[in-house]
């Protein structure tokens, strides 16, 4: 295809590669500096996190749980409800048994949760049977009935004072709340342990920032609880990944969403890299569907504030009677944060890996591949970069490359910059082990016993949770991704982590 186009064609295009790389540069440097802010967040994680005082009041409370096929381990986790420190009568469990063919509905009943069976293979996400289960409490019980709803997994399993730290933030105001999500199998595979160590660096480089300055923090699937008006019209999330869209449906629409570092559950993590793969592909799909169905109406709210709501949920009354100096500051102060909490939400859903590898392929490939046609391939190191790998491959192996104009310089050009691109990212990755160093030390007390020779294994190992997430986003962009359960066989109990 190269060879028929024409030299001036290729030297016409090659001539803009000057200038297409200060663009490039101004771009990048733009990009940059419209997420450093996060270093903020990082510094205000290391040193604290919101607190809530002692509930006044105990509250009504659903807990929703969907499973599918999930005999092995929802008994353990009504097991863990079952032994809160909450008062009974003002819980109650719901299950959805979507599309089972095990024993889920017949253990979920046997230990005391209200269990409703659906099948329905056209409509296989747990956004579809969340939907259908709130459904179902519409009209058996109410959804105003209760005054909040917990979500969970069914292989979670609940520390005993879980609810009652839940309770103190619903207590104090807060209407979603996250919390504190641990590991139950952190130490059965290097593919556990790199999910493991990724919701802890979420808890210490986001949640515990944005819980202190009452921003908005991200719901991640589990864990979590709302007030009843979140699902007054029912559950409307049905994409492939419904809590990236709840959490950016409700920052669009100006809630809070706090996090309480004292209440801890765990999780199970996939131990197999085909199960990581197929799960990571779903989360990409998902992120880029939430950037495209909310991204606009948060870029409007950063702009224009409260004052263009699509949905009613959370939308400002009209002042009534005379406003004090107080309210106008107090409106003041909630226009800004609910601005900034938009902007936060909107720059965790826009695809930077998708914009920069698009950016890089038109100018570092291409443009400048046909800039190395007509002038060569001027002198350039085989381990450029400014990583510490690549300075220290520079060091140890100076080899330079350099090719006379033509079309050998235009196809070697493109391999080198894939292979730069590369040298680049290994470099990144190994530079990013620290964050596991760090985690492993912040969070110590609360990780389960892990041997020293895993915990230096797992940070090697991982780097390449964030490898898997960038190339699957890539991916997403082009292939067709349908929900499919993640099997848990677990058998680890709540008991079984006190020990």
């Amino acid at each position: 295809m190269f060879h028929s186009l024409p030299a001036s064609v290729i030297g016409g295009i090659g001539a803009a590669y000057p200038t297409a790389k200060v663009i490039y540069g101004i771009i990048g440097s733009v990009l940059s500096a419209m997420i450093a802010y996060r270093t903020v967040w990082r510094i205000l994680g290391f040193f604290f996190t919101r607190k809530f005082p002692p509930a006044q009041k105990q509250h009504k409370y659903g807990i929703v749980i969907a499973a599918r096929n999930e005999s092995a381990v929802i008994g353990n986790l009504l097991d863990s409800i079952a032994a809160q420190d909450y008062p009974k009568e003002l819980l109650t469990v719901f299950v959805v048994a979507d599309n089972c063919t095990d024993h889920t509905a017949a253990i979920a009943r046997e230990k005391g949760a209200v269990c409703y069976e659906r099948f329905d293979p056209d409509h296989r996400t747990k956004g579809f049977a969340l939907q259908f289960l709130f459904d179902r409490i519409e009209e058996d019980y109410g959804r105003d009935s209760f005054e909040g709803y917990f979500v969970f997994d069914a292989d979670n399993l609940l520390k005993q004072d879980y609810i009652s730290r839940m309770n103190d933030a619903f207590d104090a105001g807060s209407k979603i709340i996250t919390s504190y999500r641990n590991t139950k199998n952190f130490n059965e595979s290097w593919v556990a342990s790199t999910y493991a160590l990724h919701w802890l660096r979420s808890i210490r480089a986001n949640h515990r920032a944005r819980s202190v300055l009452r921003l908005a923090t991200n719901i991640q699937g589990t864990g979590f609880l709302f007030s009843n008006e979140i699902v007054r019209d029912g559950w409307k999330y049905t994409s492939l990944t419904e809590d990236r869209a709840l959490t950016a449906d409700a920052v669009a629409q100006g809630y809070e969403i706090t996090y309480h570092n004292d209440a801890e559950f765990f999780d199970e993590q996939p131990n197999s890299i085909k199960i990581a793969l197929r799960q990571r592909l779903r989360w990409s799909k998902g992120h880029l569907l939430a950037f495209v169905e909310t991204g606009p109406q948060l870029f409007i709210n950063v702009i224009f504030g409260k004052r263009f709501l699509k949905n009613p949920w959370n939308k400002p009354q009209k002042p009534q009677g005379k406003q004090t100096a107080a309210d106008m500051l107090r409106r003041i102060a909630e226009s800004i944060r609910h601005r900034i909490a938009s902007y936060d939400t909107l720059m965790q859903l826009t695809p930077f890996a998708v914009i920069n590898v698009f950016r890089w392929l038109l100018v570092s490939v291409l443009i400048y591949a046909c800039y190395c046609f007509s002038n060569g391939l001027p002198p350039s190191s085989f381990f450029t970069g400014g990583t510490y790998l690549a300075r220290f491959l520079r060091f140890f192996f100076p080899v330079q490359v350099q090719l006379q104009p033509g079309w050998h310089a235009f196809f070697f050009s493109m391999l080198l910059a894939v292979w730069w691109r590369l040298l680049y990212r290994m470099g990144k990755y190994f530079e990013n082990m620290w964050v596991a160093i760090y985690v492993f030390i912040m969070e110590r007390k609360r990780i389960i016993k892990i041997p020293l020779h895993k915990k230096i294994l797992y940070t090697f190992t991982w780097p390449t949770f964030d490898i898997i997430g960038r190339y699957t986003q890539y991916l997403a962009l082009f292939v067709k991704v349908t929900w499919k359960p993640i099997p848990h066989e677990s058998k680890i109990t709540i008991d079984d982590l006190k020990k």
